[in-house]
C-alpha cells in the first residue's frame, strides 16, 4: 500500500504517518530527507526523533530518495518518508535542473513497483497566496506537480488539517 499524507505546517501529518506506520505491525524504517542546517531545524528533528519508537530504523537521505526506496522496500516492511517537500527543496537548492528532473523521475518511476508499505509525508503548499520571488514560486509549482504525480501512484491520499485526516483517495483510516 502506497500512502501520501499531505498537510500544512503543524497540521498533524507526521503524527498521522507515524501512527499508521506503528499500526501496520511491520518493521519500520524512517527515511528522513531534511538537512538540519540551523538551530530551529535541529529542534524539529529532535522532536521527531523523540516521538519515534527506538526499534524503528533510520536512514537520512536528502537527495537520492528513489535509490533508498528501491534498496529498502521489501514485502513485510514499512518505509516512512518525511518529507517530500524538504527533499524537493534540497534538490532545488542544488540549482541543477537535470538532477532535479532525474531524481523526481526516478521517484515517480519506482513508486508503483515498490513492495511493502510506503508512507510519504509532504507539505501542501498550494492553498495560500502566490508567493513573491521566482524561487518560491518555482518551489510551489514543483511541489504541486510532484504531489499530483505521486497521488496518482498512491492507493491512499490523505489531507491532514488540525490533526484530522480528510480522505481524498482510497480506503478510510
Amino acid at each position: 500500500m502506497r500512502n501520501l499524507i499531505l498537510g500544512g505546517a503543524r497540521s498533524g501529518k507526521s503524527r498521522l504517518a507515524e501512527r499508521l506506520a506503528s499500526e501496520s505491525g511491520l518493521p519500520v524504517t524512517y527515511i528522513a530527507t531534511s538537512e538540519p542546517l540551523d538551530g530551529e531545524m535541529n529542534e524539529r528533528v529532535r522532536l521527531h526523533r523523540e516521538r519515534r519508537p527506538a526499534a524503528w530504523g533510520l536512514i537520512e537521505e536528502p537527495l537520492a530518495l528513489a535509490h533508498v526506496l528501491r534498496a529498502e522496500a521489501v514485502a513485510g516492511r514499512c518505509l516512512l518518508v518525511d518529507c517530500l517537500t524538504l527533499w524537493l527543496t534540497n534538490l532545488l537548492m542544488l540549482e541543477d535542473d537535470q538532477r532535479l528532473a532525474a531524481e523526481r523521475d526516478a521517484l515517480l518511476d519506482c513508486l508503483e513497483q515498490l513492495p511493502g508499505t510506503i508512507i510519504l509525508v509532504s507539505n501542501e503548499t498550494g492553498l495560500g497566496v502566490v508567493p513573491m520571488g521566482e524561487l518560491t514560486r518555482r518551489y510551489v509549482d514543483q511541489a504541486g506537480w510532484l504531489h499530483q504525480a505521486v497521488a496518482e501512484r498512491c492507493q491512499r491520499v490523505v489531507l491532514t488539517v488540525a490533526g484530522l485526516p480528510l480522505m481524498l483517495k482510497g480506503p478510510a483510516l
